[in-house]
C-alpha cells in the first residue's frame, strides 16, 4: 500500500521480526500506525515526506506483518517499553542511531514511551490525535466511556474479545473505522479490504487486545514510575488532533502534553476525525512538514 517503498522484515530480538518499508532519503524519519491498521495509513502523506526525508513506516508488534507474540500473564510482550525498544533496534538495524518520529493512535503511545526510555535518539517527536493514558482514564466519564468503548472492551480477559471480533471481523474493522473517522469517502474499498486481512489472522487480533490491556496495566505502572522519577519529554513536540473527534472535544490537548515535557510543545487541531493522515492528508502532512 506504499508505492514505491522498499519492504524489509527485520529481526529485533527474542524471535520478533519488525516489517519496515523504507523510501527517500536525508535525515531518518519514523512512522508508527495505530489501531486497527497498518503502516499503510501513511500511504497519503508517506510519499510526499520521502521527498525530504529518509521515511520508515513500520508495523507494531502485533500488527500487520510484523510478529504476533501472546500477551503472557503480565502483558510485558505489548508494553509500549517493549514496542518502543522494537522501533529503536528496526533504526539502528537501518543505520539510523537518531530520528525524527511520528506516531498516530497506538504508534503515538508508542513514541511516547520510546522518547522517554530513549531520548537520545529522538530528535523531534510528533504525536496525532491521543492524550497521555493515564490523562484519558483520570478523565472517564460517561461520554469518554461511551466514545472509547474500546478502551474497555478490548481489555477484557483473553480470549472473550478475540472470540467477539473473530466472529464478523469485516463487520468490527470496517463499524469501527466508519465510527471514528468524520470524513467521507476517506477510505476505499482496496484500503478496508486489507486492514480487514490485517486483522483476519486470530494472533493479530489477539496482539490488538494485549496493546490494550497493557495500556491499562504495566503501561500505566510504566509511566507512573516515569512520572514519580520526574521524567520528562526533552525534544520539540508536535501535537495534531481531529477537531471532530472526541481527543479534541473532550480535552485541552496541548495542556495535558505540556504536562509530560520540559521542552516545547505545539500544535493545532486539523477539521477532521481520528484518521487525520487519511482523512486530511494535506493538512496533516503541512503539519509534520512545518515542523519536522
Amino acid at each position: 500500500m506504499l508505492a514505491g517503498f522498499t519492504s524489509h522484515t527485520i529481526p529485533v530480538g527474542n524471535g520478533i521480526d519488525i516489517a519496515a518499508w523504507t523510501a527517500g532519503s536525508g535525515p531518518p524519519l519514523l512512522l508508527l500506525h495505530g489501531f486497527p491498521q497498518t503502516s499503510a495509513c501513511w500511504r497519503n502523506v508517506a510519499p510526499a515526506l520521502a521527498e525530504r526525508f529518509t521515511v520508515v513506516a513500520a508495523d507494531l508488534r502485533g500488527y500487520g506483518r510484523s510478529s504476533k507474540p501472546k500477551g503472557g500473564g503480565d502483558h510485558a510482550a505489548y508494553s509500549k517499553r517493549a514496542m518502543a525498544a522494537d522501533q529503536v533496534a528496526v533504526m539502528r538495524a537501518l543505520g539510523h542511531e537518531r530520528f525524527r518520529l511520528v506516531g498516530h493512535d497506538r504508534g503515538g503511545r508508542v513514541a511516547h514511551r520510546l522518547a522517554l526510555d530513549h531520548p537520545a535518539a529522538v530528535e523531534r517527536l510528533a504525536v496525532l490525535d491521543i492524550c497521555p493514558t493515564a490523562a484519558m482514564y483520570a478523565a472517564t466519564n460517561q461520554a469518554f466511556a461511551t466514545a472509547y468503548y474500546h478502551w474497555f472492551f478490548l481489555i477484557q480477559p483473553a480470549d472473550f474479545p478475540e472470540r467477539m471480533i473473530a466472529n464478523d471481523t469485516h463487520h468490527y474493522v470496517r463499524t469501527t473505522l466508519a465510527s471514528w473517522c468524520k470524513t467521507e469517502g476517506t477510505f476505499d474499498e482496496p484500503i478496508l479490504r486489507h486492514y480487514v486481512e490485517a486483522l483476519f489472522d486470530p494472533m493479530a487480533i489477539h496482539g490488538a487486545c494485549e496493546d490494550y490491556r497493557a495500556a491499562a496495566t504495566i503501561d500505566l505502572l510504566h509511566d507512573a514510575e516515569s512520572d514519580a522519577a520526574g521524567m520528562k519529554l526533552t525534544m520539540p513536540m508536535l501535537v495534531l488532533w481531529g477537531s471532530l473527534g472526541t481527543v479534541g472535544k473532550m480535552f485541552d490537548v496541548l495542556a495535558t502534553w505540556r504536562e509530560k515535557s520540559n521542552a516545547p510543545v505545539n500544535g493545532h487541531a486539523i477539521d477532521c476525525g481520528h484518521f487525520l493522515p487519511e482523512e486530511a492528508p494535506g493538512a496533516t502532512l503541512k503539519g509534520l512538514l512545518d515542523f519536522l
